[in-house]
Order: structure tokens, then C-alpha cells, then sequence
């Protein structure tokens, strides 16, 4: 093994992808605009919901009830009937309906327990589920400061005290710009190495460098090596003018850290991309199968949905894919501000995740040479 045949082949696949647009595009596309979008999307918070309010008691309380419907939560509420009220949901112009029965004020002082009808557009998964609930804590705020004026006394209730750590506000800017990043580097890593092998057996390139003095390992670690390299500046690039630029997200732990596990990661998922190229015969080949092991990849690391949430078959299964483990170093480590003495598991398992990645793709990679020879 020659280091300069590994830095000189690995200049040489540097200057492949810099004459390929595509995959520039690609690149400088995941890590600006799609961070970005990502990190601004609220899918799982209420935002500007439209709901109709019927006040049939039109008093002091049923006017600071609607008054307390506003944005960012709601759009302002629309009075309406209750003809009207049907018609609007029909129609999809109402998420929510409020309807308040005349003499609720009266009953709410008289300490009895009035009921308000609450009708929503189920369709609307994401805020009909999250919009309910926040409804029912703004009337049962509202009724009790109300009653408190007037020298009543609310239902006794338990006080709940919530305290949100690591994300005070709910931001969802917080989780989702460094999520979604985390996901395109793993898919960037796999796809410019596996690409740049593919790139070779199409243009009949692979061929020229078998007649070279050159073996597979410095041929395979070239195009690790360079792929990674570009990746990890662009990540570097990302955090640095996106997550805690645009984004203004609040990095608690050390960005060294978090690039030095990124590096891990990187040399896993990038000997993963070497190993599907050596399987896939065309790039269309390689999209195919690239769908079948990212989504799941994506899905089931614990980026989008807690893995304690999964079925326990599954979390062993994926304990085998470096990504589980990377979600959980990069949230400790941005997040939570976690050092080396909290993450050092992670970022061992990752280390022999990558050694055991890149031992099957050499393998796959000479047989596949062996081949052509």
C-alpha cells in the first residue's frame, strides 16, 4: 500500500465530482436549502389553525374566551351561526368550531359545570389532535382566572408544573434543521461514493486502473477518503451558516465533537455506498436500492420518531446501523452539551461499525475487480 496512489486517486475523484453538476447541485442543495426548510416547518405544531366561535351567551366570559383564541396558535376567530358553522366545516374553511351555550357564564358562577361544544375537522390530523388540546387548556385558563375575579373558587385540579429541558420553547426550528441534516449527510455519504464507483464502470474507466500499479484497498479507500472529505465541509459549512446562523439554533456542546463523530459516521455509511455499488449494475439500480436501505435507515434511527416507540425487535435490529447510534451522539452532544466522557460508547460503536462496513465493502469491491480482470 503506496499513501501517494490513495491521495493521487482520491485528487482524481475530487475533480470527477466537481465536473459533475448534478451532484454539486445535490450537495450544496441538502445541505443549505433542505437544513433550512426543515428547520422552519412546524408539521407537528398548531400554527394559524381557522376556527369559527358561535357565542350564544355573548358575555363578559364568552368575549375573553374568544379573545384568547389568537395568533400564532389560531387565525383570529370568525363569528359565525350555527348554520353557518356547519357549512364552514363542510366546506374545509374551519379546523375548529366553538360553540358557547347561553347562560354559560351564569352556570360557570352559579359553580355548576357547563359544557362547550368543541367540533373539529378530523382530516386535519396534525393540528385536530394538537389543536384540542391546547382549546381545552386556554377555556379551563380562562374560566378559572375568570372565576378567580369574582371571588369563586375552581374545581380543585392538580397542578401540573412542566418543565421543558433542552427546548424550552417547543421550537420545532430546535430539532428539525439538525434532523434533517443529520439524515442527508448519511444519504450524501452513501450516494457520492457509491456514484463515484459506478461513474467508473459506466465510462469504462475501472478498467484503466486495473492495468495500474494499484490494488483495490487504495482504490476503495481513495474514494472514501475524498467523499468524505467533501461531505464533512459541508456540514461544517451547514452548522456553522445554517443551524446557528439562519437558523439561530443554540449549539450547547462542542462542534469539534460533533464533526469528529460525524467523521465516524461518514467512513460507515461511506464504505456502505461502496458496498451497494458493488451490488447495483447502473445508477438506476443503485436509486432502487439506495430507497430500500435509506428510508428505513431515516425512519427508524430515532431522527423522527423516539425508538423507545418501536417495537423491541426492531431497536435490537437497528442497534446494527451506524445512524441509530449517530442520532443519539449528535443529540446528546448539540443538544444536551455532553462531552467525550458521556459519548464515548456511541462513538466506539460507530468506530467498529465503520471498521466491520468497510472490511465487507473491500471485500465485495475485489471480487467485484477480480471479475473484470
Amino acid at each position: 500500500m503506496r499513501f501517494s496512489h490513495i491521495y493521487n486517486l482520491g485528487i482524481k475523484e475530487l475533480r470527477s465530482l466537481w465536473r459533475d453538476p448534478m451532484l454539486m447541485f445535490l450537495i450544496v442543495y441538502t445541505m443549505t436549502l433542505a437544513v433550512y426548510a426543515a428547520g422552519t416547518a412546524m408539521p407537528e405544531t398548531l400554527s394559524r389553525a381557522t376556527i369559527a366561535v358561535v357565542d350564544e351567551d355573548r358575555s363578559p366570559l364568552s368575549h375573553r374566551l374568544v379573545d384568547a383564541l389568537y395568533p400564532p396558535y389560531f387565525m383570529p376567530p370568525v363569528l359565525t351561526t350555527p348554520t353557518e358553522m356547519d357549512h364552514g366545516l363542510d366546506e374545509g374553511r374551519y379546523t375548529f368550531a366553538l360553540t358557547i351555550p347561553p347562560g354559560f357564564e351564569r352556570d360557570v358562577l352559579a359553580g355548576k359545570n357547563p359544557g362547550i361544544q368543541l367540533n373539529v375537522d378530523a382530516t386535519r390530523m396534525n393540528q385536530a389532535y394538537t389543536g384540542s388540546g391546547y382549546v381545552q387548556a386556554i377555556i379551563n385558563e380562562e374560566v378559572t382566572a375568570f372565576m378567580a375575579r369574582h371571588g369563586k373558587t375552581a374545581i380543585p385540579s392538580v397542578d401540573l408544573a412542566v418543565r421543558a429541558r433542552f427546548n424550552p420553547t417547543l421550537s420545532q426550528s430546535l430539532f428539525g434543521g439538525v434532523m434533517e441534516m443529520v439524515g442527508d449527510i448519511t444519504m450524501l455519504a452513501i450516494v457520492l461514493t457509491g456514484a463515484a464507483l459506478i461513474r467508473e464502470r459506466e465510462h469504462g474507466t475501472i478498467e484503466h486502473l486495473l492495468v495500474m500499479p494499484v490494488t483495490p484497498f487504495e482504490i476503495m479507500s481513495a474514494k472514501i477518503w475524498s467523499m468524505v472529505l467533501v461531505v464533512l465541509v459541508a456540514v461544517a459549512f451547514s452548522m456553522t451558516f445554517v443551524i446557528q446562523g439562519l437558523l439561530a439554533v443554540p449549539v450547547e456542546g462542542s462542534v469539534a465533537l460533533f464533526l469528529f463523530g460525524t467523521f465516524l459516521q461518514l467512513l460507515a455509511t461511506a464504505s456502505l455506498g461502496i458496498f451497494m455499488a458493488t451490488i447495483a449494475r447502473s445508477m438506476p439500480q443503485f436509486g432502487l436500492l439506495l430507497m430500500l436501505v435509506l428510508l428505513p435507515l431515516q425512519v427508524l434511527s430515532g431522527a423522527s420518531t423516539p425508538r423507545e416507540n418501536m417495537p423491541i425487535l426492531v431497536q435490537y435490529l437497528m442497534l446494527a446501523a451506524p445512524d441509530t447510534h449517530y442520532v443519539m451522539f449528535t443529540q446528546a452532544v448539540l443538544y444536551r452539551g455532553a462531552g467525550l466522557t458521556t459519548v464515548w460508547p456511541q462513538l466506539l460503536t460507530m468506530t467498529v461499525l465503520a471498521v466491520i462496513f468497510f472490511a465487507l465493502a473491500l471485500f465485495r469491491f475485489r471480487r467485484t475487480i477480480a471479475s473484470l480482470a
